[in-house]
């Protein structure tokens, strides 16, 4: 260092020349001289090699993963393999969108400042058409140019159970967030372009509450567009378990079957289901696979159900049909295996899956498996302020993620629906890919302004939302309706 620091030193100024004598001849360095370059020299090629060396070990952080990203384990024929299948994280303020110049002006001082959440669904494509819609962001519309896409007292179908302003909710900003995907649009919705695709066809929900959740959605999006007294709604159809709604006009149903496992089980009774002991036969769907014929669009899901236990309770005799004389039927003499609830999940998909192969016309019927809707009941998995329960009181979406998200999601469930999805030959089925972006929508469901067995909660239930707050069903407007809007955009982009 200090024979670099004199190698640097600037020399002293020259003596004034003596008129008469000759200038001296330059001198030549001496040995001394060489070795400071020499050593200077190798000081300038370690410190490049150096910077070189620690530049190229930082490369792959560069395509890292941002902070705040999980790798979500999934389940693939009982490996314990991991695979990132969805991540979470912040994008700048300054991203713009392509479809609006509305600016998003957040509807209290919490939200100053719009931060947009990017979801990555990886492995997910919108129909071949280039853009993954599942991958995008929330954006406030503070202007309602596009959403909500009705108003809740412009539906006269929707239950007392979704109907959460009515029910003495006081915000309504939950109503007013729409999904953005990133490098293409959502399709304007347009409720007479989704009924004429539905002209002379049969639209079927079938699932558990969840997506009759989203069937009620689907029922108020299309119904704004025919007039009154030419629409209907019957309940309770087939036993009960089948709702109808009819568009007279358009010959069209869009309709829902209760089957809340998809194959037989001891909780299908549509009215009387809340049995704790819950089993399943995962081999028998012909007795509700009978009312799945002949239908245009068939949307399924299952997974609410699964998270009673960890262990799901099987019928040992796979060829047996669950039924039988008395109340409980044969559920309640018949033998039993405790089954690790991934492994069910994945024996009841594949059930199923060979029904849809084997029963469904591609040509004439489109497939959509809807994928899990996440509950939101542990404030402290997203950095919820003390005292805060469940869902209650939350009215902005999941903000400011920098590190990963873990609500309880059973994502090993998520991969056995991919797999079995991606397993099928002779059908097509869409996954349609919800749960990591409604993983963030903590503040849209229907908390303590909903039903609870059959009445509304009172103030005083309403003021315990520790025992009373449904965090797993929505409010309407709200989160189905962007799902339904991933399907609209399937079946446009599809007849298109």
């Amino acid at each position: 260092m200090q024979m670099r620091m004199q190698q640097r030193r600037k020399p002293p100024p020259a003596p004034a020349p003596v008129p008469a004598k000759q200038p001296t001849p330059r001198r030549t360095p001496g040995p001394v001289s060489f070795a400071a370059a020499l050593l200077l020299s190798l000081l300038l090629v370690v410190t490049f090699l150096h910077v070189n060396d620690h530049a190229v070990a930082r490369l792959p952080l560069a395509r890292a993963r941002p902070s705040g990203s999980p790798d979500l384990r999934l389940l693939q024929e009982q490996e314990a393999a991991h695979q990132k299948v969805s991540s979470i994280y912040l994008v700048s303020p300054n991203t713009t969108t392509t479809r609006s110049s509305t600016p998003t002006a957040p509807p209290h001082p919490k939200l100053q400042h719009k931060h947009q959440v990017e979801v990555v669904a990886a492995g997910n494509s919108s129909s071949g058409e280039g853009c993954d819609l599942y991958k995008g962001w929330w954006v406030y519309d503070a202007e309602g140019r596009q959403a909500p896409l009705y108003r809740e007292p412009e539906c006269e179908f929707l239950t007392e159970q979704v109907t959460c302003m009515r029910n003495g909710r006081r915000d309504e900003s939950y109503q007013r967030w729409r999904w953005q995907p990133e490098g293409c649009d959502l399709p304007g919705f347009d409720a007479r372009a989704l009924l004429e695709r539905l002209r002379n066809k049969r639209m079927m929900f079938v699932g558990d509450s969840l997506n009759r959740n989203q069937w009620e959605s689907m029922v108020c999006l299309v119904q704004s567009a025919i007039p009154h007294g030419h629409k209907t709604l019957t309940k309770f159809v087939n036993n009960g378990s089948l709702n109808v709604f009819r568009a007279h006009e358009y010959n069209a149903t869009v309709e829902f079957y209760w089957a809340p496992f998809l194959v037989q089980s001891n909780s299908d009774d549509p009215q009387v289901h809340s049995v704790r002991d819950r089993v399943i036969a995962w081999r028998s769907i012909a007795k509700h696979a009978a009312n799945w014929k002949g239908v245009h669009y068939l949307v399924f899901n299952t997974y609410i159900w699964w998270l009673n236990t960890f262990d799901i309770k099987v019928l040992k005799n796979r060829g047996a049909d669950p039924k039988g004389k008395g109340k409980e039927g044969w559920w309640s003499s018949s033998r039993y295996a405790l089954v690790d609830r991934p492994i069910a999940y994945r024996e009841v998909l594949k059930t199923w899956a060979k029904w849809v192969d084997r029963r469904i016309d591609p040509t004439k019927t489109t497939v959509f498996f809807m994928a899990m809707s996440p509950n939101h009941i542990t404030p402290e998995a997203w950095g919820g302020s003390a005292g805060a329960v469940k869902c209650a009181m939350e009215t902005q979406p999941i903000m400011n993620r920098t590190w990963g998200l873990d609500i309880g999601t059973d994502w090993r469930l998520h991969g056995v629906a991919r797999g079995v999805l991606r397993s099928m030959r002779r059908v097509p089925v869409r996954f349609v890919d919800i749960t990591a972006l409604s993983e963030l929508r903590k503040d849209a469901h229907t908390s303590v302004h909903t039903l609870r067995q059959g009445k509304l909660l009172t103030p005083e239930q309403q003021s315990d939302p520790r025992t009373y707050a449904d965090c797993i069903h929505w409010c309407l407007p709200g989160l189905p309706d962007t799902w339904n809007h991933f399907l609209y955009a399937h079946i446009v982009a599809h007849a298109a």
